[in-house]
Parts: C-alpha cells; sequence; structure tokens
C-alpha cells in the first residue's frame, strides 16, 4: 500500500496498518518539533499527515487508535526540566487552508448556535505567531511561574528563563488575583540573524529559523544563556482567571494590553467569512515586512459567552481555528538583483529578497535562472507568469518546495513602483570586465575572460579540489577561497608549489587562525600524495564545461595517456580532420561536449595553465578497453547488492571491458547483473526481455571468476 492511495480507496485493513504508520510518524515529529526544537519535517509534510490520518479515522471510527495524534497535543516534557501541571489546558488549533473552508467554519459555528445565516456574529482575527506557545501564571500581580504547552496537560517548568525575557512583567498592577497570561515566545528577523551571526563567529549552533531559535532560547537549563538570546512575546489568551477580563475576546486583549503585555496590533474584530478572508489577504501581503514570523491568521468567536457555550473538542476549541498560509509560498519585496559568475563563467542572476520565512526556512536569495526568465519567457521563448517581467522593487512570490532552491514564481503588478525599471542583463562580467557572450542556442551569457576572471578561477580551483576530482585532504572550497584571496594561489599548478615556492609557507600557515604545525604539514603531504593521479581525475579536474565525470572517463579510455589526449585536442582544433573525427567517434562524446574540449585546449592562457599544472603531476595511464572482452560495446546495468566487489569496482572493471555502463534499464540494456534485493530494475529488465545475470554468472563471463 503506498501513501498515496486515496483514502477512500484504502480497505479496513489497509487503513489500519497506515493508521499506525501514521501515529509512528506524528509522534517523532511531534517529539523533533515540540521537544526537540529540531523539526525533521516541513509544516506543509505534517499538516498532510494529520488530514490524511484524521480522514482515515472519519471513513473508519472504529479504527481510531488510543494513541491516535488527533487526540495529542505538543509532546511530554524533556528530560532536566521540571513539570507544571496547567490548571486548564493549553489545547492546540483545528487548521483551515483553503477560503471555502472559513465559510464553513462560519456555517458549523451557527448551526451549533442555531444562529440564522443573517444573525449578527463577530469574530476575532489576530496573526498566528511562529513560536513556542508559553503560559504565564500570577499570583496578586506576582509572577509566580511560567511553563511551556508540553503535551497540554503538563508543561516544562521554565520560570527563571521567562522572567529575563523583557516583554514579561515580573509584577502587574490592577490584575485579577489569579491570572495565566498565555502567549507567543518568538524572535524577530533581525534578532534572528544578529543571534546567527553570533553563533556562527563563537563555532556554536545556528538556527534554520526564528522559531527553532526562540524554542531553544526559551527551553535552556541555564537560564543565563537565555538571557543572552533576543527573546519577545505577544499575549493573546488565557488560562485560568479569578474574575473575567472581559465580556469578548477583543476586549480582553485590550485588558492584557492595559496591564503591560505586548498584545498584537494587526488584530481586529471581523463581521463575518468575507471579513475575515480580506484581513487573512491583508496580512499575508504584510507577512515580509512584520519583521517576525507568522504562518496563517487565527479566528476566534469575539462573545465570550458564546465561546463557553461553543466549549471543546478533545484537543482543540469549537469557537477557534487557525487559517494557515500556504507552507511553500510566500510574498516579499525584491531589493536588488546581483550577478554572480560561475566556474565555466555563466553569468547567473540572483534575487536579494527582504527575508522571509518558507518552508521552514529564512529565504533571502532566490535564483533567476537567466535573462529570459527575469523578461517572462522560458528557455524556449514561451511566454510564463503571463510575461510579466521581474524588476528591482517587485512585491514577488517566493517558491520553495523541499529542498528546491527558492525562485521567483509571480510579481504583483499592482503594487511596481512607479520608477521601477526593467531590468538591464550585464552584457559584461562584473567580476573583471570581460565582454560577456550569448551563444546561439545557450540559455546563459558566458564570461569570455577565462582564467583572467576572478570568479571563474575561484570555482574552478573549488572544483579542482572536489571529491571527483583531486580530492586533497585539507584543502576544501573554504581552504581553497582563503589562499586566493591571500594571493598564495591563482591555478591548479600553484597548490602543487605550496611547499617549495613558498619556503615560508609552513609559517605562514602556522601562524593562521585554525592552522598549527602539524596541520600545515599534513596538508603539504597530502598535497603530494595527489601529484600522481588517474588520467580520467585529471581531466575531470580542469572543469572543462560540458566534461563530467563519466565523459572524462570515456576520454581518458579512449586515448589511454596524458600525452595523447593532450596532442590529439592539439590536432582537433580545427574542428576538422583525423584527430576531430576520432573525437567524435566515441560513444557518448557529441559534437558540444567535443567543440568544449577543443577550445579548452586551443585558448592560449588556459593551455598554458594546463601544461604548468601536467609538469608537476604524474598522470596514470588508462587502461584501454578490451576490444574483443565479451562485454566490449554492450550496455550494462547493474542492480541489487554486489557481495564480491563493491558497485564503483563493478563499473570500473566493465567500463575497462568496452562496457558502457547505464543506472537505468531502458531498450537499449544490453545486459543486466542483479544482486540481492534487486527490484524494479529486474522487473523492468524481464518486461523488456532483457538478459539478467547474477553476480557469479558475471564474474564468470568477464574471466574474473
Amino acid at each position: 500500500m503506498s501513501q498515496e492511495t486515496p483514502v477512500e480507496q484504502l480497505t479496513e485493513a489497509e487503513a489500519r496498518e497506515e493508521l499506525a504508520r501514521l501515529a509512528d510518524l506524528l509522534a517523532v515529529a511531534n517529539r523533533a518539533y515540540h521537544a526537540e526544537d529540531a523539526p525533521q519535517i516541513s509544516d506543509a509534510e505534517y499538516d498532510a499527515l494529520k488530514r490524511r490520518n484524521a480522514g482515515i479515522e472519519a471513513r473508519f471510527p472504529s479504527l481510531k487508535r488510543s494513541d491516535s495524534p488527533s487526540d495529542m497535543v505538543g509532546a511530554p516534557v524533556a528530560e532536566g526540566f521540571g513539570k507544571i501541571t496547567h490548571a486548564v489546558r493549553m489545547l492546540s488549533l483545528d487548521n483551515l487552508f483553503e477560503g471555502e473552508e472559513v465559510t464553513e467554519f462560519d456555517a458549523r459555528i451557527r448551526r451549533y448556535l442555531g444562529l440564522g445565516a443573517d444573525d449578527p456574529l463577530t469574530y476575532t482575527a489576530e496573526p498566528k505567531i511562529d513560536g513556542l506557545s508559553l503560559s504565564l501564571r500570577y499570583e496578586n500581580g506576582e509572577l509566580v511561574h511560567a511553563a511551556t504547552r508540553g503535551d497540554g496537560a503538563v508543561g516544562e517548568n521554565v520560570t527563571e528563563n521567562a522572567r529575563t525575557i523583557d516583554d514579561i512583567p515580573v509584577t502587574l498592577d490592577g490584575a485579577p488575583e489569579v491570572l495565566e497570561v498565555r502567549g507567543e515566545v518568538y524572535m524577530s528577523h533581525a534578532d534572528f540573524e544578529a543571534l546567527n551571526t553570533r553563533q556562527a563567529e563563537r563555532g556554536g549552533k545556528t538556527f534554520a529559523n526564528p522559531r527553532n531559535a526562540a524554542a531553544g532560547s526559551l527551553r535552556q537549563l541555564d537560564p543565563s544563556i537565555t538571557r543572552d538570546r533576543p527573546l519577545r512575546f505577544f499575549a493573546y489568551a488565557w488560562g485560568a482567571l479569578s474574575e473575567p477580563l472581559s465580556e469578548t475576546q477583543m476586549g480582553a486583549i485590550k485588558r492584557l494590553d492595559s496591564l503591560g503585555f505586548q498584545t498584537n496590533p494587526l488584530t481586529v474584530t471581523c463581521d463575518g467569512p468575507a471579513e475575515l478572508l480580506a484581513h487573512y489577504h491583508a496580512i499575508e501581503e504584510q507577512r515580509a515586512t512584520l519583521g517576525y514570523d507568522i504562518d496563517g491568521v487565527v479566528y476566534k468567536v469575539d462573545d465570550l459567552g458564546l465561546q463557553r457555550r461553543l466549549g471543546f473538542r478533545s484537543t482543540t476549541p469549537r469557537w477557534a481555528t487557525a487559517h494557515k498560509f500556504p507552507a511553500e509560498l510566500a510574498w516579499t519585496w525584491l531589493e536588488a538583483i546581483d550577478i554572480q559568475v560561475g566556474r565555466t563563467g555563466a553569468l547567473s542572476p540572483v534575487a536579494r529578497l527582504q527575508p522571509v520565512t518558507v518552508g521552514g526556512v529564512v529565504v533571502s536569495n532566490a535564483t533567476l535562472h537567466n535573462e529570459d526568465y527575469i523578461d517572462g519567457r522560458d528557455s524556449k521563448g514561451e511566454v510564463i507568469r503571463d510575461g510579466k517581467d521581474i524588476r528591482v522593487g517587485d512585491w514577488v512570490q517566493v517558491y520553495r518546495a523541499g529542498d528546491v532552491i527558492p525562485k521567483i514564481a509571480d510579481v504583483d503588478l499592482s503594487k511596481r513602483p512607479e520608477a521601477a525599471q526593467p531590468f538591464a542583463f550585464p552584457t559584461t562580467c562584473p567580476e573583471c570586465g570581460s565582454e560577456a557572450i550569448r551563444e546561439e542556442g545557450d540559455a546563459v551569457r558566458r564570461c569570455s575572460g577565462g582564467l583572467i576572471c576572478p570568479a571563474q578561477a575561484i570555482e574552478k580551483l573549488k572544483h579542482f579540489v572536489s571529491r571527483g576530482a583531486f580530492d586533497i585532504e585539507g584543502l576544501g572550497a573554504k581552504q581553497v577561497e582563503q589562499f586566493y584571496r591571500d594571493g598564495w594561489i591563482k591555478e591548479p599548478a600553484d597548490i602543487f608549489t605550496l611547499r617549495d615556492h613558498y619556503g615560508s609557507g609552513l609559517q605562514q600557515l602556522k601562524n593562521r587562525e585554525g592552522w598549527g604545525e602539524k596541520s600545515a604539514s599534513n596538508l603539504f603531504d597530502a598535497i603530494d600524495e595527489r601529484r600522481r593521479i588517474p588520467l580520467a581525475k585529471l581531466i575531470f579536474a580542469l572543469g572543462i564545461r560540458h566534461v563530467g565525470e563519466s565523459a572524462s572517463g570515456l576520454l581518458a579510455r579512449h586515448y589511454g595517456s596524458w600525452a595523447a589526449f593532450e596532442a590529439a585536442m592539439g590536432a582537433a582544433e580545427p574542428l576538422e580532420g583525423e584527430a576531430w573525427d576520432d573525437l567524435l567517434s566515441i560513444d557518448g562524446v557529441g559534437e558540444v561536449m567535443a567543440r568544449s574540449v577543443v577550445t579548452a585546449f586551443a585558448q592560449e592562457a588556459e593551455r598554458a595553465s594546463i601544461d604548468r599544472l601536467a609538469a608537476m603531476l604524474d598522470v596514470e595511464e588508462a587502461a584501454r578497453p578490451e576490444a574483443d572482452s565479451p562485454v566490449a560495446g554492450k550496455t550494462v546495468v547493474f542492480t541489487g547488492t554486489l557481495e564480491k566487489m563493491t558497485r564503483s569496482e563493478a563499473k570500473a572493471r566493465a567500463e575497462s571491458l568496452g562496457a558502457k555502463v547505464s543506472g537505468s534499464v531502458s531498450a537499449k540494456t544490453d545486459l543486466l547483473v542483479a544482486g540481492p534485493g534487486a527490484g524494479s530494475k529486474a522487473k523492468k529488465a524481464a518486461e523488456l526481455g532483457i538478459e539478467t545475470i547474477d553476480e557469479d554468472a558475471w564474474l564468470a563471463l568477464i574471466g574474473d571468476a
């Protein structure tokens, strides 16, 4: 059974199994979010799981579990904290996601109260703060304890921590004898950014978003840590009371404000669903400019007498609900468009945004892909976003789903400043001033500066030391950038002259923070160990456009040695003749890739850099494919668990025998080698009639048995 199976199609047995699975998933998610302040799934994923669980329970009421997520609030108290039992339970809220659900919410309230469609019914609407719920108990005007929500019945005692928050009064004048004030601890965007900066400078933990930062800061066993964190508090509700605060929700909020609590100024009263939705959209438009995170709007019946009549379900009040914003979407201001230059010289536009939380992550940048995308066209020239271009100063919709890089999904032209001008994409490189050329058929404009362009040089050096290339221990992207800025390395060959060229290099490194004599010596030794390098890794490390790891292997096996490869690229420079035809004859090498690699060797500055590097190295020859091997020219796929060799070893051996190794089964596949656990690939091979053998048969076939 798949999670995607619609609820209405589940059998009773499948439903029972699915409810068990959902209970486990949601229990883990609740602990991660409420007790550990380290969410493992997004709000959207969590909400989807909860809705699916509720849908199954509605269809199969008899299957509802005793540990149903529908009856759970928060998570149990974490170890290390004292416990406080809430005099009045701290419940959660039902969630709405669509506009029509607001009308349904109003209709349910009216049915329950016996009110007609035209009878007056007032609600309050307030921003839903994305923080940590907190209950403050005052007796005779004195703060006696503070507790987190916990599981709704019992919370964590964080009294001393709460006393360090400026927004929380320690004493009250004119308050009821007993007053439990409830609200949300949060952190502003500016304070969040400053905290993460300080944490990074100290080598401490940084936070994904302000909610995690606020929760983690309040739930510290050492109150002095909380005192150093810039926490704030909005009051919006109450628990136990010795006397009523007011006859209405809005009146009670105003009373809390008069007692010295911070209340949200965007809280308003609304008459009916239309006004609720209007305020929802008004708040949504202000979301990015508020300076703190909200994830929806909360609607509550304003009359407290009606709230008492409506009462509660097991974990939620009937008289309130939360209208959530779409988890992957948010609107914000586009403050600037910057151009970044990559390893291949590509000019990539990046949107600099007023920070906004999208999908649980604070987003301040988004990709704009290329100049066509900014102009309102896709890579094929087709209109996107109804042809709306993107300009600095625009009010834009940001989209982010999962780990996908944020992008601009839409533009609100009604909010475009009159002075906003169409973005003029640069025709020169912002890093080196060289001409930025867009070739026919290429969606990207590229700097023609090559190695004289510092942006390309740094990115090429980072690629050079990456795992698939030279993979020098202790020399990663961060160190490469540092050494480049210091003028120690400008091109790959300089890496191998660090020990000799800088006679005082060891001392220079030793004096830098994070480096000692031993670590510097280890770095130089690691560099020396990479002087001997396989031909395929060297070709890949050069960072030639269109030449990845697989293509590097093809070229290495075809030419065998560095000398032969280098000579062939020079001979193919006219892009015609025997050497050019030989290059194109390699299975898997097309004209675009061939032109790219020949051009790299033809450019004087780049060729000189390559020659200086090669002079420092001992390049291992590649084994030529055995033309008469039983798998030469065949496409082989490996699947399942290989027990006598690793997948990498199997791939390398097959390629040395002239086979092409693919990661997927298709009509072009000649042979599938299936180990234990082979699944969909084996099934597809059987459907296509492709020969399938096990690992032992493979080893026997290639003569390695």
